[in-house]
Parts: C-alpha cells; sequence; structure tokens
C-alpha cells in the first residue's frame, strides 16, 4: 500500500531541508546532500523523506522523466495504455532500489522516458509542458492505485515513507550525478505520512522542499484550483508549487517577483516603503491577494535554471545559506552546511529576501 498512518492524528513538529547547487552547471553525486540532511535527523520522524536532483538524465534530456507509484500490476497496466496513447515512450523500467531495513510497504516503483505525441498536442493547443502537466494531474486524479510523483526534463524526485538518509540509500543515490539536489526530512503535521505525500512535491521540473505550515492553506488552494490546479494532497507543498507554477510558468513572473507575491510585506511596512516600492508591493498584494503565502515557512524551489530560498516576511523558520567556490548551500541548519564542506562565507536568510541561485548565472 501506498498510504500509512491513516489515523487522523497530527504530529506538531520541525522538518528538516538542505540543498547544494555548483553556479557553473558541474555534477556531482549525491553523498553530499544525504550526509547534509542526516545531520537533521531529529527533525523528521520516519514519516516522510526525499530529494530531487537536476541534471541526472542526460541522456534523455529532451525527454519528460514520469516516476511513478503503483499499487499493483492492474494499476501500472491500465496508466501504461494511457502513458503509450498520448507519449512516444523511448525507454521505461523499475527505478533501481536497494535493500534498508527501515523502508518498507514500498509499492511498485516505475519510471518513463517520455515525449507528447505532436498530433495529439497540437489538437489541443497545448505547449508541451502544459501538455505534459495536464497529462499528470489526469493520472493522479483518475488512476486509481496509480501516482505520478515527478514529471520534469533531465530531472527526478525520489521520496518514501522514512527517514531521509535512508531513503537516498534505498534509491542508491549515491550512484548518481546532478548538478543541484535538494533534500527534506518530513515531521508530517495536517497529513499522514505516506510515499506520495512525503516531500519534494513536484510539477514538471519545479521542485519544493518545504518547512512550516501555511495557515492561508484553503485560500491558496481556491485560488490555484481557479486556474485548473486541483490539490488533491491536502498539503502546503502542493498549493506552493502549484503557486510559482502559475506565476512564473504562466503569468511569466521573473522568479523574484513571484516570490515577493508570496512572502509579500504586510501593509504597514509596504506604507513606509518610498513611493516606487511602496506602489510596487501594493500592486502585487492587490492583483495577487490569493496567492499571498501566511504562516511560518522556509522553503527551497528548485528547477533547471537553478534554485531559489525564502523564509516568510517573519522569519519564523530558520534557513541559512553559505558558499564556497562555485557551490552554494542551503540547510535549517548551519551544522547541515559545515558537514559537507568548509564554507567562505555563511548567512541567514533574511525574512521576505529570496536568494536566486541561477546556473551558469552566479547569485543575485
Amino acid at each position: 500500500m501506498l498510504r500509512e498512518g491513516e489515523n487522523g492524528y497530527r504530529i506538531p513538529a520541525g522538518c528538516a531541508i538542505s540543498a547544494i547547487i555548483n553556479k557553473r552547471g558541474e555534477r556531482f553525486s549525491g553523498e553530499g546532500i544525504i550526509a547534509s540532511i542526516k545531520v537533521m535527523h531529529e527533525r523528521s520522524n520516519g514519516l516522510g523523506g526525499g530529494f530531487a536532483a537536476y541534471g541526472i538524465y542526460p541522456e534523455y534530456k529532451e525527454h519528460y522523466a514520469f516516476h511513478v507509484f503503483y499499487e499493483g500490476d492492474e494499476a501500472r497496466s491500465r496508466t501504461e495504455e494511457f502513458i503509450n496513447q498520448n507519449y512516444e515512450v523511448e525507454s521505461c523500467g523499475k527505478i533501481p532500489t536497494r535493500k534498508v531495513r527501515s523502508i518498507s510497504g514500498a509499492p511498485q516503483i516505475w519510471r518513463y522516458f517520455v515525449r507528447p505525441k505532436q498530433y495529439r498536442m497540437a489538437a489541443m493547443e497545448f505547449t508541451e509542458d502544459e501538455y505534459t502537466a495536464r497529462t499528470v494531474t489526469h493520472i493522479n486524479s483518475n488512476f486509481a492505485g496509480a501516482y505520478v510523483f515527478s514529471s520534469g526534463k533531465n530531472m527526478g524526485a525520489f521520496k518514501a515513507v522514512g527517514y531521509p538518509e535512508d531513503v537516498g540509500e534505498f534509491y542508491m543515490l549515491d550512484e548518481y550525478k546532478g548538478f543541484s539536489w535538494t533534500a527534506h526530512g518530513r515531521f508530517p503535521t495536517n497529513t499522514p505520512g505516506w510515499w506520495g505525500g512525503a516531500h519534494p512535491f513536484t510539477l514538471l521540473d519545479w521542485s519544493i522542499v518545504h518547512n512550516g505550515e501555511i495557515s492561508s492553506y484553503d485560500a491558496n488552494r481556491r485560488y490555484v484550483e481557479m486556474f485548473g490546479y486541483k490539490c488533491s494532497l491536502m498539503t502546503d507543498t502542493e498549493v506552493i508549487t502549484y503557486l510559482f507554477d502559475l506565476l512564473v510558468r504562466k503569468h511569466n513572473l521573473p522568479m523574484e517577483t513571484a516570490a515577493h507575491v508570496l512572502a509579500a510585506p504586510t501593509w504597514d511596512v509596504i506604507e513606509s516603503m518610498d513611493k516606487d516600492m511602496r506602489d510596487y508591493f501594493t500592486t502585487l498584494r492587490t492583483v495577487y491577494s490569493g496567492a499571498l503565502v501566511n504562516g511560518p515557512f522556509s522553503i527551497i524551489l528548485g528547477s533547471s535554471d537553478g534554485l531559489l530560498a525564502l523564509n516568510d516576511r517573519l522569519k519564523l523558520r530558520s534557513l541559512m545559506g553559505a558558499t564556497a567556490g562555485d557551490m552554494v548551500y542551503f540547510a535549517s541548519e548551519e551544522a547541515a552546511i559545515r558537514e559537507i564542506c568548509e564554507p567562505e562565507r555563511v548567512w541567514s536568510i533574511g525574512g521576505g529576501e529570496p536568494v536566486i541561485v541561477k546556473v551558469e548565472g552566479g547569485m543575485e
């Protein structure tokens, strides 16, 4: 079974997030990110852990990589029939794993490298990304026992019920190489621990790892669902991912502006700004009022372009940054960074102040 612990309990606690990126786009193994998240073991409880990695499939970089959980052969058969009807499948098979004592109850875990069938996509007048995003939503909403948990190009999410360092070993991430990695150790609060609900949450090449709990979930959910998204997991991370997809991919906002929408200053702070900044934030809060995220959070957004790290406007959750040569690091705790490098600079990321790291573009 995919789901565990579905008895409605609520466990209030923290989570752990960590990320590493090489600004020049040079690839490195997953050993470092596993070591980093392991330092923060006490922040999770074994009910969810996961990773996202970018640059890991260079031989299939033009293909969408679907990572899928199945509850059985029947679910897989029906889902594969649908995928074959709508996509050219270059390669598929089980995602390699190794036995780890603490990881149990695993579903079938499959991987597909696919490209949309052009005539089907053209008939719907969709871009490749829109066609694929809608495919993922359709499968996850209509195919019982199947869940697409990763769907980007040249990237993949790997997650499970377990501590993150065990999840990394389970998926053999030490044998992968990527230019950017994120990790999450989950302590579920409002939702039970299950394989699909572990972080990261992804859509296309977006991935979110998140520490905190947003009090504006219902308002944010209703807002994104106005634009066709379907929030099926009842989790903050899902709705935050959809907000970035909406603002950046669909509305073409710069990444920094999208971050300012989510973590805009309070009205009293805006009133104290100079006219240009006051007008800027007033416009964002007025036009995108439904996308404003309230409550304590720290998030790391991964994409093919790089990483974004963001705290809530009041900085109610810890998030540290560090640099060492071409490497940039983020983590909930400084110790998780120093475990894997000797940083040249370490700082605490400010509330509502996005830090953006672009591959081959330096840091903003």
